[in-house]
């Protein structure tokens, strides 16, 4: 019976609270018709100047808001909060929509958009250091000539955001690259990883429907009182993520945990390695492998400490940024030594001379 009665009491002060809200709105236009009085009364422009004259008023200082206006809140108006509640919101849906989804896990991506949307700054880094990162592979790799060379930059490239691994280890890493047994290893790990996230009809529909949107908010201004500003401008919060999601449509990212892995394993499935007198299967030789992916380690502390790194949503990019790093210069050293025996036409095999 208490609480019905809590429940009675807290109902009839909204309902009063309702009754008692003020309309700023009338309350300003009461002001400019001079129902207050006229002259430095309190009407102030957009910069808190007080005005002589109070038809150009745009706002009020306290003490007259007060007493013209009382103290009561702005009455809350379900059609108003529901339209610009949408034109906020339903931006926030379609933009999001198209960001780069991937970890196997749904609470993974579920906290790679909340970090996207909650830190700006780091979604703009994580697009710019993927950008930046294709165009250093390239660059440091066009310093060499080897056939698979632009293979190898199209792979490591692709896989920026898997938690890469490059080992030498019995000479697996240089076999990769000199034996011709594993072109086919290079093409068709390149042909597995060419799933597109890209433009399409929905992607570009909800890009233009965005941009038309903001359109309208714009023209919307315009054509209001300047004292709505603040409306609009939370309208467009959103804006923000327009460059985001178009950046990472172009770029395509390979982020898809589930099927890079499959990729990965498929390829290293056709790898080859030397023995002593022919080429045979690495996974008949060992099972290490010269490229793979670290989704799981069996140290516990390592799987602590590396746990952002394995998942595989850009916006972690920052924590798989020095790693990668550190792979690729592992593979760009081994096409520096082949790539110069290569041009000086020696045997890649330090044992054969001549």
């Amino acid at each position: 019976m208490r609480y019905k009665f809590l429940a009675v009491v807290v109902l009839l002060l909204s309902i009063s609270g309702f009754n008692a809200a003020t309309n700023f709105t009338q309350c300003l236009e009461q002001v400019q018709n001079g129902a207050f009085g006229t002259g430095k009364i309190g009407a102030t422009d957009n910069h808190g100047n007080i005005l002589e004259d109070v038809k150009q008023a745009t706002g009020l200082t306290y003490g007259l808001c007060v007493m013209a206006c009382g103290s009561g809140p702005s009455p809350f108006r379900w059609t108003v909060f529901s339209q610009r509640f949408s034109s906020w919101l339903l931006p926030w849906l379609a933009l999001v929509s198209q960001l780069p989804f991937g970890p196997k896990d749904r609470l993974d991506n579920l906290k790679s958009v909340l970090l996207t949307i909650g830190s700006p700054m780091l979604a703009a880094y994580s697009l710019a250091l993927t950008v930046l990162n294709g165009r250093w592979i390239a660059r440091q790799f066009s310093k060499h000539n080897y056939p698979n060379i632009r293979n190898a930059v199209r792979v490591l490239s692709s896989l920026q955001q898997a938690p890469l691994r490059v080992t030498n280890e019995d000479a697996l890493l240089a076999s990769l690259i000199v034996l011709p047994h594993n072109d086919e290893w290079w093409r068709e790990l390149i042909e597995w990883l060419a799933y597109p996230h890209t433009w399409s009809i929905s992607a570009a529909t909800s890009i233009a429907w965005v941009v038309v949107a903001y359109l309208f908010i714009v023209i919307g201004f315009l054509m209001e009182d300047v004292t709505r500003f603040t409306a609009h401008g939370q309208e467009s919060l959103w804006l923000w993520l327009l460059p985001i999601a178009i950046g990472w449509l172009q770029l395509s990212p390979k982020c898809d945990e589930v099927r890079v892995r499959s990729a990965v394993e498929r390829a290293n499935k056709i790898a080859y390695t030397p023995t002593g007198t022919h080429p045979v299967l690495v996974q008949e030789h060992t099972e290490q492998r010269a490229i793979y992916l670290a989704f799981s380690e069996g140290d516990e502390d390592d799987d602590v400490l590396r746990r952002d790194e394995r998942v595989t949503a850009p916006i972690y990019s920052y924590a798989r940024f020095l790693p990668w790093v550190q792979a690729v210069e592992r593979v760009l050293e081994t096409f520096e030594v082949v790539s110069g025996r290569y041009r000086r036409h020696e045997s890649v095999d330090p044992d054969i001379t001549g």
